[in-house]
């Protein structure tokens, strides 16, 4: 639960504390972490306890406050440790809490938005089926209308925390008009049941969940917003939020991995000197550098613009895009860096470098931005409004 002497910090004063509970607790404990293939539970009790949970929220719902552009430079600093850690608050304080926070109705955000802030209560999104991923109008779960509610049938899969949330926010699609809505679904609900793979390729401490919904009975004040057939929208609120934390995530990522690379490069000596002292290697790291300053950069300004008007869609798919590539190329160089090491053993390098991979899948595939942002160049290079930085 959140502290209360964690209100009382100056932002300055937080990000301070977050980056000492990174250095201090987070990285030192991601051996214990493989080890348990979780992430231990004193450590998520400490995340509630810093805010972690609350850092999306305003203080009306309980949270602390913080404005789009500090929660990305907060997020920078706890993804410098394994992205295990972040993934299990991730879906809380972004998909759903902005989903409730934006559409729900008052009691819902009443009843629900408090226990995310204090992590009393965790929450996943519900959206990915087999056919129904990238595409996310292809939702084939269905919601038939039974008396004073509804029943919810179908399977999801890919779930981040589904396998230990509490609450499900799940997508399902009305049979009688093909409608796609939004429903707070009990995890322990009759019907409901879920399940992890037997392998996960990166992520393997925190991994997805695959949910069934057989004869699942949700009342109506469980539809999000008590409004039938605006769960696309409704979802768009949340995934927008998402899509630029999962950016600064790759910030985080590619800033700690390129110190890991730094470090190895300057203590291993090839040829009677340092690896860093190699003109090859340092081409490799000097570019890493550039390139993700140049994702800092661009994640920070799209937070600016996204506190100063509202969420800028296509800057936020631009700068997901771009920082989740780059940090994949990051990964791949800091491998090449560490050579053996960096293939053999427990050194964080390749478990980094396969827990970023994933980065360029959820929120959006990096072809689905490809996509969205070649339609919508027309608009994007002739438009001076006050959302396109190049006018």
């Amino acid at each position: 639960m959140l502290a209360e002497d964690v209100r009382a910090l100056t932002f300055e004063d937080y990000v301070a504390t977050i980056r000492a509970f990174t250095d201090e607790e987070l990285i030192p404990a991601e051996p214990e972490m493989v080890r348990l293939g979780e992430v231990p539970p004193r450590l998520v009790d400490r995340m509630a306890g810093l805010g972690l949970f609350a850092i999306t929220l305003g203080p009306e719902h309980g949270g602390l406050g913080w404005s789009v552009e500090q929660q990305v430079l907060l997020t920078m600093e706890f993804t410098r440790a394994s992205v295990v850690y972040r993934s299990r608050f991730s879906t809380t304080i972004g998909l759903v809490s902005q989903a409730v926070a934006a559409h729900g109705t008052e009691d819902q955000r009443a009843r629900l938005l408090p226990e995310f802030a204090a992590g009393r209560t965790v929450a996943a999104f519900a959206l990915t089926e087999e056919s129904a991923g990238t595409d996310a109008t292809a939702v084939r779960t269905t919601a038939v209308a039974d008396g004073d509610g509804f029943v919810l049938n179908g399977s999801k899969r890919y779930i981040t925390n589904g396998h230990w949330a509490d609450v499900l926010l799940v997508f399902a699609r009305h049979e009688e008009s093909s409608a796609l809505s939004a429903f707070l679904v009990d995890r322990t609900a009759a019907g409901v049941t879920t399940r992890v793979p037997e392998q996960m390729n990166g992520h393997a401490e925190g991994p997805v969940a695959e949910i069934d919904l057989v004869d699942v009975r949700v009342g109506r004040a469980d539809l999000l917003g008590g409004v039938e057939g605006q769960g696309l929208r409704q979802a768009m609120r949340g995934i927008n939020h998402a899509r630029i934390h999962v950016a600064a995530t790759a910030v985080g990522q590619a800033t700690r991995l390129l110190q890991e690379a730094t470090e190895h490069a300057a203590s291993r000596h090839q040829f009677g000197q340092p690896l860093l002292e190699l003109g090859a290697l340092q081409s490799m790291l000097g570019r890493s550098y550039a390139e993700l300053e140049a994702g800092r950069a661009l994640v920070v300004d799209c937070a600016r613009e996204f506190d100063r008007v509202g969420p800028p869609r296509e800057r936020i798919s631009a700068a997901k895009l771009y920082c989740t590539e780059m940090a994949s190329a990051v990964a791949d160089r800091a491998v090449q860096v560490l050579g053996g090491a960096g293939i053999v053993g427990p050194h964080a390098v390749p478990r980094m470098w396969r827990d970023v991979r994933a980065l360029r899948i959820y929120e959006g595939a990096s072809q689905l931005h490809e996509r969205n942002l070649a339609r919508a160049l027309p608009t994007l290079l002739s438009t001076s409004d006050e959302r396109n930085p190049h006018a």
